[in-house]
């Protein structure tokens, strides 16, 4: 299958003003427990309960996996599905069923490919590893992606940061100034889809997608 390429499912499509983009493609190697977004928790799996969060709020989903996870997730969707149908409590709603996306090689990689898998004006991206995202949350990163065109979910530090040199104290930071920085992040897609291209074009990379639209020199409010 083609790096990129959309996986044929249903009739979700690539259209809608808004779009969750939640890459899954992870191995999961440092949890060991398989692929990370099909680990359950209770009773769930992870990328269930990224869906069930976000399809009240969105107009689409699109999911990046590798090849090897298709069939538990199309039986995952099959599933979401007949119970939404049925009517049964806790099933998504208020969008089409999600697509699905080849993943990269990278989170990336495979972000760029879900970018390109939808004509969304804005996009919201978040990691199928984070299951307890608030209906709250949710309706806030909309309203700041809509209006300043690129935001992130962002928590004050409550630790105590330091400098190291080694295994030595160096001095203490200011946690004040300090944001432990989380998903969903986003904005407008053309933002974001520009940032990737250009961070493949120059080879270089960003831990997240708040961290590549900075380096294409936008600002992103927290």
């Amino acid at each position: 299958m083609k790096e990129g390429a959309l996986l044929e499912r249903g009739s979700g499509g690539a259209g809608g003003r808004i779009a969750a983009l939640i890459p899954a493609a992870g191995s999961g190697t440092r949890l060991g427990m398989g692929f990370k977004a099909l680990v359950d928790v209770g009773g769930k799996t992870l990328l269930e309960r990224a869906i069930l969060n976000l399809a009240p709020h969105v107009d689409q989903i699109s999911i990046a996996i590798v090849p090897s996870m298709c069939e538990a997730v199309e039986s995952l969707l099959e599933r979401l599905s007949l119970c939404s149908r049925l009517g049964q409590s806790g099933t998504y709603r208020a969008c089409p069923p999600p697509t699905l996306t080849e993943g990269g090689t990278t989170r990336q990689a495979s972000v760029k490919n879900l970018l390109e898998s939808t004509n969304a004006e804005y996009v919201l991206i978040h990691d199928a590893a984070r299951p307890f995202l608030s209906a709250g949350v949710i309706i806030d990163m909309l309203e700041a992606i809509q209006k300043h065109g690129a935001a992130t979910v962002a928590l004050p530090c409550v630790d105590t940061l330091v400098r190291s040199s080694g295994e030595l104290w160096e001095g203490l930071l200011d946690r004040s100034e300090i944001q432990a920085i989380q998903t969903p992040q986003g904005g407008r897609r053309d933002w974001l889809l520009e940032a990737h291209q250009s961070a493949l074009a120059g080879n270089w990379s960003a831990t997240d997608d708040a961290g590549l639209l900075a380096r294409a020199g936008h600002t992103v409010h927290l």
